[in-house]
């Protein structure tokens, strides 16, 4: 990737956008400039940007006058919004008029829409893999115990029913047990789903994870970490698959060490 002088982070919870920063930084980048959410952004992000402004969600104006100002022409969107807050939602103007426009309401068709608003006023929504590469999943055994065949069974069977369900945009998760599905992702979110499953399926479930057909890389691409992993192994979860390729790692390492730990194994599937 380029070298760029300045980079906006629109920046929702949890360690994503910290490792986006740093990356960010360790490729090049001169300025980092940080669109924060209240209750959502950790406070302690200001330490790796150049600027941060807080807003709440839902104020798009703000944003585009921020980014303008800061001299941003290139961003990303990294980290998860809690679906309380996209409920507590006081859009501005700007959003009003953009919901009026959307016949759907899911993340593709919001975080496009804003995508197509931050190209009127010149930056470019960026990848949310850009300067993470690296992180990516790959195919095979990534950390803890090698799967056993009835596992292997259960990711090959989670992965077809996964990437039907995350066509019709429910979500890009579920989990499965010999052969049963046990939970299937909706707005709960990740790990919600996974401790819903699990406690079905008590011991030995496996949690498979997917990108959508088409998957929009600008945004919600599929992401697990260490707060995932710790979610699995207290739920006695077996194994995490994901799709190689297409699946972030964060902390790649730290969830490497994690899963030997914990002992359940990660692993990046792909037909």
């Amino acid at each position: 990737m380029e070298n760029q002088s300045a980079l906006g982070i629109i920046a929702g919870n949890g360690a994503y956008p910290f490792l986006m920063a740093r990356a960010a930084r360790q490729s090049g980048v001169l300025e980092i400039h940080v669109a924060a959410f209240e209750n959502e952004t950790r406070p302690d992000l200001a330490d790796y940007a150049d600027s941060i402004e807080w807003m709440r969600v839902g104020q798009l104006s703000r944003l585009l006058k921020y980014f303008e100002k800061a001299g941003v022409h290139r961003a990303v969107m990294v980290g998860q919004i809690a679906p309380r807050n996209l409920f507590d939602l006081r859009p501005d103007f700007r959003v009003l008029m953009l919901l009026s426009k959307l016949k759907r309401r899911n993340a593709e068709t919001l975080f496009g829409a804003l995508g197509d608003e931050l190209a009127k006023v010149g930056v470019q929504l960026l990848p949310a893999t850009t300067f993470l590469e690296d992180s990516l999943a790959v195919s095979g055994l990534i950390g803890g115990p090698k799967p056993k065949k009835r596992h292997l069974e259960d990711i090959a069977y989670g992965f077809e029913i996964a990437k039907e369900v995350s066509k019709l945009d429910i979500g890009q998760t579920v989990v499965v047990r010999n052969g049963t599905v046990l939970a299937v992702e909706a707005f709960e979110g990740t790990n919600e789903a996974i401790r819903r499953g699990a406690a079905l399926g008590k011991q030995g479930a496996v949690v498979v994870k997917v990108s959508k057909p088409n998957q929009d890389l600008r945004f919600d691409v599929p992401v697990i970490g260490c707060e995932t992993l710790e979610v699995a192994a207290e739920a006695g979860v077996a194994v995490i698959a994901v799709e190689a390729g297409k699946t972030l790692l964060l902390d790649k390492e730290a969830v490497v060490t994690l899963a030997e730990e914990k002992q359940v194994t990660i692993y990046g599937y792909k037909l």
